[in-house]
């Protein structure tokens, strides 16, 4: 156990996490309580040798059991995957300078990971790492210790982000897969991935960045982050049948790319609409990460 509690002191916030030990007859026993899911999971790959009861945690005491292989129902796209080699990315983003070293395939990226994007750079356009979470709204911070980001973003006629979306702050975010949450007959979640192909051919997300300082971990203190998120649109055919309220703006073509990046607002904002039905299929089902082909 004490290897469990260093990595919890070393690694989460004193706010994401509590603990309760009591001794039994058959022995000691701990109890850990997470704040949100996504902490929860970090603990389980962490420690996937643990017995957990039925596979399940209880979010809260009230809350029903959720499996802890799918991630809590949300409206948004909070997972998805990128195993495109550097080579692809640029060609199709027309990447002119590559700063993301020896990217390495990345078959789960979660919400406050650090990903590939490709933004508009001095001398073109510049493929680099970013961390995925937006700066909050003011009012989703009200007595928050931390800012965890905002991964997605639907309403772009809100102050909040239309300051980011003039071409400076675009960018395009290479994808292989991403995935949603179906609800089982059993009240359980099942992640569903879809691609554009069984082969996840490459595509992108339409998205923002901006460098912003902030507390994203209480442990962490204050630091500067550039951050990136994706724009989000009414679900197409595909997705409506798994997760009907939204789906992430999708850019197939260098053309799309183009006017996403360089076009004036308006123009751009057309982009934000559901890709053609029949478009993406159900590559894969329940599991938390894409790593085919």
């Amino acid at each position: 156990m004490l290897d469990i509690h260093a990595w919890c002191e070393s690694e989460l916030a004193i706010g994401d996490y509590a603990t309760h030990g009591a001794t039994t007859i058959g022995g000691s026993a701990f109890a850990y309580y997470f704040r949100d899911i996504e902490t929860a999971h970090a603990f389980v790959r962490r420690f996937p040798m643990l017995d957990l009861p039925d596979g399940t945690l209880a979010p809260s005491y009230t809350s029903p059991m959720l499996d802890l292989t799918a991630l809590e129902a949300q409206d948004v796209c909070n997972l998805y995957s990128m195993t495109a080699s550097q080579a692809a990315i640029r060609e199709l983003a027309d990447a002119m300078t590559d700063r993301t070293g020896n990217l390495q395939r990345l078959p789960a990226i979660f919400p406050n990971a650090v990903a590939p994007v490709v933004c508009n750079g001095f001398d073109g356009r510049d493929l680099v790492m970013m961390r995925w979470g937006m700066p909050s709204p003011a009012f989703a911070l009200k007595n928050r210790s931390a800012d965890r980001g905002v991964t997605n973003v639907r309403n772009t006629r809100s102050s909040h982000w239309r300051r980011w979306l003039g071409p400076e702050h675009r960018c395009v975010v290479p994808f292989t897969s991403f995935s949603e949450y179906d609800s089982l007959s059993d009240g359980k979640k099942e992640p569903v991935w879809f691609a554009l192909g069984e082969d996840r051919p490459l595509a992108f997300f339409a998205g923002i960045w901006t460098s912003w300082t902030s507390v994203r971990k209480v442990r962490d203190g204050e630091t500067t982050d550039d951050l990136f998120g994706f724009l989000t649109t009414e679900a197409n055919g595909d997705v409506a049948k798994v997760h009907p309220k939204a789906m992430p703006v999708i850019l197939t073509t260098a053309e799309e790319i183009g006017v996403w990046m360089q076009a004036p607002v308006e123009e751009a904002l057309k982009l934000q609409r559901p890709l053609g039905d029949s478009r993406l299929q159900i590559v894969a089902r329940g599991r938390m990460s894409d790593d085919a082909p």
